[in-house]
């Protein structure tokens, strides 16, 4: 099967049911959602899933935001969010779900890539106080650009929340399958039509980035820091709650947060 050409960032037009599948469904995706809900619980000044705080709600950019697993919950939770990706796939389901969920009058979607925003969005648009980019670095040509080019988009005190695939991860996993002449050739590109990111990143790499900008990190995760190498699939889906409650207690210990298949910084500005 001939490799997938490394030629521009990813569009998932071809893949939107399954990427929601394969990555927000069944336990891999429970397990994100419980680490990100947790990082952002114990961080934001407010609670960012609980609506009728009592405090102005937030205006939230979900850049690459695909079908808005995550974001969508927050606008039904009162905030306003911008959702842009460069599928008409991916937004298509993104706005069927606004609508079932209640919240499309609280959300905008915008098709534009990332590096386009300027361009796709109204000239007095403000910054936002909170920017979320899930799962994108490691699908585009120039990740280290498209992060400078998000922290453009926060407002002062605002906050990014960055997850991406660990190429830490991807090398273990080969390891325990001993695929080594994969793991010797440091060839982790996926193959045509499937979810292997073109680009991984190890995350010295992303925390040599990040350090360059004007943020102050909050937290770093791990997720799935052991689940994906259970290589029994039957075992791995076993005990689901348990699963779940030891990926929160070891998702910031090393070192089984640097075996996370995704990484998440959650970061403010200065």
């Amino acid at each position: 099967m001939p490799k997938q050409p490394v030629t521009g960032d990813r569009n998932f037009d071809d893949l939107a049911e399954r990427f929601a599948r394969n990555v927000y469904g069944g336990l891999k995706g429970r397990i994100r959602l419980s680490v990100l809900r947790r990082d952002f619980g114990h961080h934001l000044p407010i609670p960012p899933f609980v609506p009728d705080t009592g405090k102005p709600p937030l205006r939230i950019l979900d850049a690459g935001g695909g079908q808005g697993q995550f974001s969508l919950p927050l606008a039904r939770a009162g905030h306003s969010i911008t959702l842009c990706d460069i599928s008409e796939q991916m937004l298509k389901g993104a706005r069927l779900e606004a609508e079932q969920l209640g919240v499309s009058d609280r959300v905008t979607l915008v098709q534009a890539p990332i590096q386009g925003l300027a361009d796709a969005l109204a000239r007095d648009t403000e910054p936002f106080d909170l920017v979320i980019c899930h799962a994108v670095l490691e699908w585009v040509l120039d990740p280290q650009a498209i992060l400078a080019h998000l922290v453009n988009w926060l407002a002062p005190g605002g906050y990014l929340s960055l997850s991406y695939y660990n190429l830490h991860g991807a090398v273990y996993k080969n390891l325990l399958r001993t695929n080594f002449k994969k793991v010797e050739q440091g060839d982790y590109g996926g193959f045509r039509g499937s979810l292997s990111p073109i680009n991984p990143l190890y995350p010295e790499t992303v925390d040599a980035w990040l350090a360059e900008l004007p943020l102050r990190r909050l937290a770093c995760s791990g997720i799935r820091v052991f689940h994906d190498y259970i290589l029994d699939k039957q075992q791995r889906e076993q005990h689901p709650d348990k699963v779940v409650e030891l990926e929160l207690q070891l998702s910031q210990q090393e070192p089984y947060r640097s075996l996370g298949r995704y990484m998440h910084v959650l970061s403010q500005r200065h």
